[in-house]
């Protein structure tokens, strides 16, 4: 295949058949799963837009190091740092590539016929969504956190197939645009409804699940069987945990008082049974029956959250214009460009700086754009080149939109 593009960020070009991994970023490991990654580089040692024709993706292997190219033939782009990649590719290509997200960002169809592709009804959404959502199952963990845009009626019909795929309801938020998204275009003579100033971002977290006698089980419930499985009587769980009676009434409980045990509180637990519980059955709380899972390990079995002071779930801004608003001529450029404000938001509430945030239908990219404001990785696919070209354009003349970056990110 002739030369590879390299990790090594002083060299753009490597030589070798066989590279070795010498830079980037390793993704999150999954038990059971090879990691992958969808890093692309460009041939132009000037550029960050990859101009071959034949340009590589790889995979990552951690059994042995080794990184297999694969080849593909996309448009794509870099920011210089390599922090941010954007594909102009249908996402359903980079899916088999694709690192373990800590955010996706899911702002696609709404089933308005709002551009080709879109369903013209909404009753068409979940087909359209369903092979995605899957796709997304398969590439998270229990740490990430999925934001769902649409309408009212178009999360309503698409929720079933969340669920269907572990993905748990949290929350939903309600974009209120104000009276001013429908100032001159509404007639009350003619309306038989109330107009609609409003869409839903609604807050997705993928549930971890575990097995129990080749059964799949929710946490609540492998909890509670490992706990009976040591033999100990329950009450004994107050004592693992110091606690009067708050171990027995909210981590090992089956109603709906139950809640997720903080690592600490899981190590006692975890600990206590390994050293009391029956010998027969040790090790407990074990995903594969010879090592109990450590207390930092069990910090990744639920999302990242941050919940700050004076936000709600109601987002009171008026529609996007002005100098964020891109356009062309007088007319937006994209009738579903996303304010930077709620994409600087949703990151910042469940992820890190580091994480990788994700977007599958990028459009002009606010997502990932804010995602590099806030020193996170992203990756985004638009399948739209125009689209695509604008989007990349937002990365290039950052300078030239300074004043609205302070304006957004402080």
């Amino acid at each position: 295949m002739g030369h590879f593009f390299s990790f090594d960020p002083e060299s753009t070009v490597a030589t070798g058949s066989d590279l070795k991994i010498c830079g980037g970023y390793p993704p999150p490991v999954i038990p059971g799963r090879t990691e992958k990654m969808g890093h692309f580089f460009s041939s132009d040692p000037e550029s960050t837009v990859a101009t071959t024709d034949s340009d590589l993706s790889f995979s990552f292997d951690r059994n042995d190091m080794t990184l297999k190219f694969i080849e593909f033939k996309m448009k794509k782009f870099y920011t210089s740092d390599k922090k941010i990649a954007l594909f102009n590719s249908d996402v359903m290509e980079l899916y088999p590539e694709m690192p373990s997200p800590i955010v996706i960002i899911s702002d696609g169809p709404y089933g308005i016929g709002g551009f080709p592709g879109d369903p013209p009804t909404p009753d068409e959404l979940p087909l359209w969504y369903e092979p995605h959502i899957k796709e997304w199952s398969q590439i998270s963990t229990p740490q990430t956190t999925l934001w769902f845009w649409n309408t009212e009626i178009g999360w309503a019909v698409v929720h079933p197939i969340l669920k269907k795929n572990n993905w748990e309801y949290v929350s939903c938020h309600i974009w209120d645009k104000g009276i001013q998204h429908i100032a001159g275009n509404s007639n009350s003579k003619t309306l038989r409804k109330l107009p609609v100033v409003t869409e839903v971002c609604v807050q997705y977290v993928k549930k971890p699940i575990f097995t129990v006698d080749g059964a799949t089980v929710e946490m609540k419930e492998w909890l509670r069987h490992e706990w009976k499985r040591s033999g100990l009587p329950f009450n004994t769980a107050n004592e693992a945990c110091g606690v009067k009676n708050a171990a027995t009434r909210k981590y090992l409980t089956k109603c709906s008082l139950w809640y997720f045990p903080p690592a600490d509180a899981f190590e006692k637990l975890s600990d206590y049974a390994n050293t009391y519980g029956r010998e027969g059955g040790k090790p407990y709380f074990s995903l594969d029956g010879v090592k109990t899972i450590k207390k930092e390990d069990w910090k990744k079995m639920r999302s990242k959250f941050k919940c700050p002071h004076g936000i709600t779930n109601v987002w009171s801004e008026p529609p996007l214009n002005g100098e964020e608003r891109i356009k062309i001529g007088s007319k937006a450029f994209h009738l579903n460009q996303k304010p930077l404000l709620f994409m600087n938001r949703t990151i910042q509430l469940s992820s890190d700086p580091g994480d990788l945030v994700f977007e599958p239908f990028g459009g002009l990219c606010s997502g990932v754009f804010a995602a590099h404001q806030i020193e996170r990785k992203g990756m985004a696919a638009e399948i739209n080149e125009s689209v695509f070209d604008k989007a990349v354009e937002r990365f290039k003349y950052v300078k030239t939109q300074l004043r609205l970056i302070q304006k957004v990110f402080g």
